[in-house]
């Protein structure tokens, strides 16, 4: 027998390629073989930069006697979760709903019809603390599979029945959404909220990305309706301060940490994730365009500068991520002593930045380190500029934590939307032109135009047979094309959108007006996952429901308005029950109840190939007064005239040879504009269109 993962393509699979584990990938093989020996199967999910995964590893799945155990009783199978969200997402249900909890790395024992009849999480090696020891789990499963099987189908027959309740509707389709929808969130979320420290509850605090940015669409759309709600922006407000001023972000690289340990965002779990960077550059920078926030800029600013520097592949991708531990201790890399500071700044500059940033002789960390913070903006910026840059030259010598490297679709989508609005409206013309080769990588690697298939994740340039994308690689990628149009006005990344959330509604429908997580064609599972609620990014359907709205409103296109208001309604049920984990849906109801609002900006056509030079904004004033809007559901079409095929802009003319904007609300159009002053006070909050149709 010979571990199966050396060939794998994912680097978490990789990872335990040399374990004396006879580990299998998730395939019809390794049932086959569980079913010829007569064995249960061992199926460990996790993911590359998991702490306690490599804890689990090195103490369990790298030791000789507990591998001997493993291969001899059992078939083992090794999933990672960020190439397989399905399989995990089917496991994960039946792990918390037996243990009231879930988490990777997540452990659970399966028959041969791939039912869960035991699951858990980190086992460690030696019974402590309540929990047994992963040896004694192993032979008791063994056990009682030798000698009473009845138990085993006993409970695979109860976790299965459990799992299909599971499945069926929390309550019936929520009908249309109301302005009481939003405002009614907002007070749920004001009573979880920590006036305090920012954020909602208490420790572990993890970046609640989408319900921020909800919090900033709340605020626009009830100004905008005459009833302003001041506590949705204070309360993102808050929380992005503390998180920004805490140890969760990077105060040298930039870039935030998955999540803090603590309620005072002080000691951070250190991996950093793609997917939490991307949702936090674009929510800062949305904080910026709302309050013209300097602090918002800068963690904007440095957040994209740490994605391009720290996370961009030799693709033109984005790494999935950096992993928490480096020379065989989590946080290593980051954290620093007061004798440190003074080696490498100076006894001055040391004592000043150790004040500065919280640096104490006892620590904040182990091993009396501490993590970084910058609870106020330092007196002397010139100073602390120069202190940062030595630091980080000097952290940069030390052993750096792995990365992820593979490119996963949804997660690169959701970079795509983020680095290109930011590049647009902070005049960053680099971080546009790193979007769109994202864009390219994953529009000519990863989706097949013609079977209209998505792959969810590649490596180094190589696409994953064995990763069929999911509804959010389809969502996510769509919207971050359809983000990258409203900025370039490159109808080629509007024209697979639309192929995308067209193939959304071809293989992805239940007959609820909902979506299922995979399509009709993908792999089968014991049961196919349609999760609606957000977790650490937007669910696939609430992805779509938003999508759909964007697409809507930039085509008119009945069908596709009719099915965000199918989807939106199968997902107001968890929006109103539990807002903190429906952020994105929600922000989807503010597009629905503020729009659609739809910008045309019509630019004279200048002999370029399509009047806009590759990889850039078109430059108008009028195209950025239009991206600079905050109005909740606003989407921006914008070409030379006629040069385009975008419904928005068919037969819309420059107004006397000069750039030209038609605003419409609800598809009524008021009167061409070509000032951005004009254009500016047209969509303010709580301004009102003359309801004129030209054009």
């Amino acid at each position: 027998m010979a571990n199966r993962l050396g060939d794998a393509l994912s680097p978490y699979l990789r990872q335990h390629a040399d374990n004396p584990v006879d580990w299998w990938p998730w395939c019809d093989e390794a049932f086959a073989e569980a079913r010829r020996r007569d064995v249960p199967i061992l199926l460990s999910v996790g993911y590359a930069a998991c702490h306690w995964c490599h804890v689990m590893a090195h103490e369990s799945f790298e030791d000789a006697g507990t591998a001997a155990l493993l291969n001899d009783r059992f078939v083992s199978i090794k999933v990672d979760r960020e190439e397989r969200p399905d399989i995990d997402a089917v496991y994960m249900e039946a792990t918390q709903a037996l243990t009231g909890r879930g988490g990777w790395p997540m452990t659970v024992f399966l028959d041969h019809d791939a039912r869960a009849f035991l699951a858990g999480t980190y086992f460690p090696p030696v019974a402590h603390g309540g929990m047994p020891s992963f040896t004694d789990v192993l032979r008791g499963v063994d056990d009682v599979w030798r000698t009473d099987r009845s138990r085993v189908d006993g409970a695979a027959d109860q976790i299965h029945a459990a799992l299909e309740r599971r499945v069926q509707p929390a309550g019936s389709p929520g009908g249309e959404p109301e302005l009481a929808d939003v405002t009614g969130a907002v007070g749920v979320l004001a009573a979880e909220f920590d006036a305090v420290r920012g954020g909602f509850g208490g420790a572990p605090k993890f970046p609640p990305s989408m319900v921020l940015e909800f919090l900033l669409r709340a605020d626009a759309l009830t100004r905008t309706a005459g009833q302003p709600d001041d506590r949705a922006l204070a309360m993102a407000s808050v929380t992005m301060q503390a998180m920004a001023r805490g140890g969760m972000y990077d105060q040298l690289a930039g870039g935030f940490a998955r999540y803090s340990v603590d309620a005072d965002w002080v000691v951070p779990h250190f991996e950093k994730m793609l997917y939490d960077n991307a949702q936090l550059l674009r929510v800062y920078l949305h904080w910026w365009r709302a309050t013209g926030d300097p602090l918002a800029q800068r963690i904007a600013t440095q957040t994209a500068e740490f994605l391009l520097a720290d996370m961009r592949t030799p693709q033109g991708g984005f790494a999935s991520a950096l992993d928490a531990d480096s020379e065989g201790r989590e946080g290593a890399a980051y954290v620093w002593t007061p004798r440190e500071l003074v080696e490498v700044l100076g006894p001055d500059d040391g004592s000043w930045v150790g004040t500065l940033c919280g640096v104490t002789p006892g620590g904040t960390f182990e091993r009396g380190a501490s993590v970084l913070q910058l609870r106020a903006d330092p007196d002397d910026p010139d100073r602390w500029e120069s202190c940062r840059s030595v630091l980080l030259a000097a952290r940069s010598r030390r052993e750096q934590p792995m990365r992820d490297d593979k490119v996963v679709t949804a997660w690169n989508g959701l970079a795509i939307a983020a680095l290109a609005e930011a590049g647009a409206l902070l005049d960053e013309p680099e971080w546009l032109g790193a979007a769109v080769q994202c864009a390219e990588l994953l529009v000519d690697l990863h989706w097949e135009p013609e079977s209209r298939h998505l792959a969810r994740i590649s490596l180094g340039g190589t696409v994953s047979t064995q990763a069929p994308g999911v509804l959010e690689d389809y969502a996510d990628l769509a919207e971050g094309l359809l983000v990258l149009y409203q900025v370039t006005g490159d109808q080629r990344w509007f024209t697979t959108a639309r192929a995308l959330v067209d193939t959304i509604l071809l293989r992805f429908p239940d007959s609820d007006g909902g979506f299922y997580d995979t399509a009709e064609d993908a792999p089968r599972l014991i049961r196919r996952p349609a999760d609606p609620s957000d977790g650490v990014t937007p669910s696939g359907a609430s992805a779509t429901a938003l999508v759909l709205r964007t697409l809507g409103a930039l085509t008119g296109d009945a069908t596709y308005l009719r099915a965000a208001d199918a989807s939106l309604a199968a997902l107001l049920p968890i929006a109103r029950r539990a807002p903190r984990f429906a952020g994105w849906t929600l922000s989807a109801v503010t597009a629905r109840l503020a729009g659609p609002i739809q910008v045309a900006v019509v630019l004279p056509a200048n002999g370029t190939a399509n009047g806009i030079a590759p990889g850039t904004a078109p430059g108008s004033d009028l195209h950025r007064t239009a991206l600079l809007s905050t109005a909740p559901g606003l989407v921006v079409a914008v070409s030379p005239e006629a040069a385009s095929s975008v419904p928005l802009l068919v037969d819309r003319p420059a107004v006397r040879g000069l750039p030209t904007a038609y605003p419409c609300r609800g598809f009524v159009c008021d009167l061409p504009v070509t000032d951005s002053d004009a254009l500016a006070a047209t969509l303010a909050p709580g301004a009102a269109g003359h309801g004129s149709t030209v054009g």
